[in-house]
């Protein structure tokens, strides 16, 4: 459908009786959004563009001069307004059609809802609550638990059960991210959304970067929960439990409990965690900090050595992306290892040295707004020497708040508390930024600054790395024998596959790139809150209170972190140092698939495995 245009002539149609100005070839069911009437949908999502028409649930009465008196039924999200159309989206035809269709998705959906993880935050729930439906004449249980479930990834489950074939997920993973993981099988009764080739989650090409969970309507897809295994933690009083939560998970965890959106809850949550029983709390922005000062100094030394450009190492999901689809890049890659992983090493060495506490009673448990972060901690390179995991479990963000519920906790009832732990909980505000696209480049500019200039940056704020553009460039000067520092920074896989083809093509001229596989950054990273009907609704806000605590910190650089400079002065020595680089760094290796087409592949693809007349 050609998109609507703003400067095009305006066209007149009734909705319900109400006379209404439509853009031309606007559908009815945005029409009808526009001026706050609301017709119930399931697979449409707006903001992204996404209107296959698949489930039917927008059926509307159609009237038009063109055809003769007798209303036709139409699904709304497909069918563009014409002038003189008048629309009834409430009619008993059109709610028998609408209630109808919601009675057959669900003849096959898994109805055991009260354990499912959407539970209570379904739209598949709401359409059939909106539409009236009591009961279902034609659910097929044999059938509908013969589905794929798929459980083979560390980090998401895939469950076919509860899949309603929007193709949602589709689409972000083949328009948004680029991915092209996920397909259309099967025809009829059979259809399902698998993977290319039949392959399984863990074998496939997904990158696990969530993005697919946060469009899903349903339980189809979700992360794995692991929230009985930290509650099997937090009551062995032979563990000694030490939790971390990400920069983007205090601006983006309040609003599940009433806050509004963006609202800084950093110490609510650390009540939370301390009601739970958790015997150390701190903070992945302390690691965020040391990270900054190992990844300027390997920068500084690659810039030294003529080797450009390198790429940021902090997100895993960009880490997959580039093992599996560009592994002739990762020479380019910083060694330096995620905060996560830097917090989970530090925490099970120089922590228990410190505080006088046996490394094998520890267990860390990371809190993080990224469904990529459970594959991460479970990587081959990421083993202490003793065969300790760097982390033991992550939880989402979705993950944790269902944790706080089970306990009966409620971040409102708390009164906020802070951190406590001497060693490693402090953090600065280039930490803090650390959670939003651009803070990873502006943090890593202020300390490499300073280590060649020896002295601070004037402007602490840098203000060209700062844009929501999906790729942007600037070019910054950092002064001394390095000179103008030419940085990239991408956003959302689309835009990182655009950046990595002009890198393989030769022309791309960068010293440094920042790559977030979430689009907006952690702040609307994978393993987030969901917003029904909506996709990243909430990323600027988040980003701006982030910002906000970069300004508020008294201290906005990373080397001026007065813990991370005790962890170098009296354990890791210096940035790159051998005991820094045996601890802190990493490696990775091709894991790129082979995967081929036949002809019968690409047709299945272009007729969407439906039977073409």
């Amino acid at each position: 459908m050609t998109p609507p245009s703003n400067t095009d002539p305006l066209i007149l149609i009734s909705i319900d009786g109400q006379t209404l100005e439509a853009l031309p070839e606007e559908s009815i069911l945005a029409c009808a959004r526009r001026h706050g009437i609301y017709v119930p949908s399931l697979c449409e999502l707006n903001d992204i563009d996404h209107a296959p028409g698949t489930c039917r649930v927008c059926m509307v009465e159609v009237t038009s001069p063109e055809q003769a008196a007798t209303p036709l039924l139409a699904a709304a999200c497909v069918t563009p307004a014409r002038p003189g159309m008048a629309v009834n989206t409430h009619s008993r035809r059109a709610r028998e059609a609408q209630r109808l269709q919601v009675e057959l998705m669900l003849a096959d959906h898994n109805q055991d809802c009260a354990t499912c993880v959407r539970h209570g935050n379904c739209e598949l729930q709401d359409v059939a609550q909106f539409v009236g439906l009591h009961s279902n004449r034609f659910f097929d249980r044999s059938r509908t638990m013969g589905r794929t479930v798929d459980r083979s990834s560390p980090a998401m489950v895939r469950d076919m059960s509860k899949c309603v074939r929007c193709q949602r997920c589709i689409a972000i993973c083949r328009q948004g991210q680029t991915v092209d993981a996920l397909v259309v099988t099967g025809t009829g009764l059979d259809t399902a959304v698998g993977l290319h080739h039949g392959l399984s989650q863990a074998e496939s090409t997904c990158v696990t970067c969530g993005q697919c969970v946060l469009v899903c309507p349903t339980g189809a897809l979700g992360e794995r929960d692991e929230t009985d295994r930290v509650l099997d933690y937090l009551f062995d009083p032979e563990i000694v439990t030490v939790f971390q939560f990400a920069p983007a998970v205090r601006v983006g965890f309040g609003e599940e409990f009433g806050f509004p959106v963006g609202t800084n809850v950093e110490g609510q949550i650390i009540a939370a965690l301390r009601q739970l029983g958790a015997d150390i709390v701190l903070d992945t922005n302390f690691a965020a900090d040391v990270v900054i000062m190992e990844e300027s100094a390997e920068l500084l030394r690659r810039l030294g050595e003529r080797r450009r450009p390198t790429f940021t190492s902090c997100c895993p999901a960009w880490i997959n992306f580039a093992e599996r689809h560009y592994p002739d890049l990762l020479p380019l890659l910083s060694s330096t290892k995620s905060p996560q992983q830097c917090l989970g090493v530090i925490a099970k060495t120089y922590l228990p040295e410190r505080m006088g506490i046996d490394p094998a009673r520890i267990r860390v448990i990371s809190i993080m707004p990224c469904v990529a972060k459970k594959d991460e901690r479970t990587r081959p390179q990421l083993e202490l020497a003793n065969g300790m995991r760097e982390v033991d479990l992550v939880l989402t963000t979705r993950e944790f708040a269902r944790l706080l519920k089970r306990r009966g906790l409620d971040l409102r009832s708390l009164t906020p508390s802070t951190f406590d732990n001497p060693y490693m909980s402090a953090y600065s505000g280039a930490g803090a930024i650390f959670g939003t696209t651009g803070g990873v480049m502006e943090a890593a500019v202020r300390t490499m600054y300073r280590i060649v200039n020896g002295r601070e940056l004037e402007h602490t704020e840098v203000t060209p790395l700062r844009g929501f553009e999906g790729l942007r460039t600037a070019a910054v000067e950092v002064g001394g024998a390095v000179g103008t520092v030419k940085v990239a920074m991408a956003h959302g896989l689309g835009p990182t596959r655009e950046l990595c083809e002009r890198i393989r093509a030769g022309t791309a001229d960068f010293d440094f790139i920042e790559i977030m596989a979430c689009p907006g950054g952690c702040v609307d990273g994978g393993g987030n809150l969901r917003s029904k009907k909506a996709y990243r609704r909430n990323a600027l806000k988040r980003r701006d209170t982030l910002f906000a605590i970069d300004r508020a910190n008294g201290v906005r650089q990373s080397h001026n972190n007065p813990q991370v400079q005790a962890l170098y002065r009296d354990f890791l020595e210096q940035p790159f140092s051998e005991r820094a680089h045996q601890l802190l760094h990493t490696w990775y290796s091709d894991r790129s698939i082979a995967m081929t087409q036949t002809v019968k592949d690409v047709w299945d693809e272009i007729t969407m495995s439906t039977t073409i007349y």
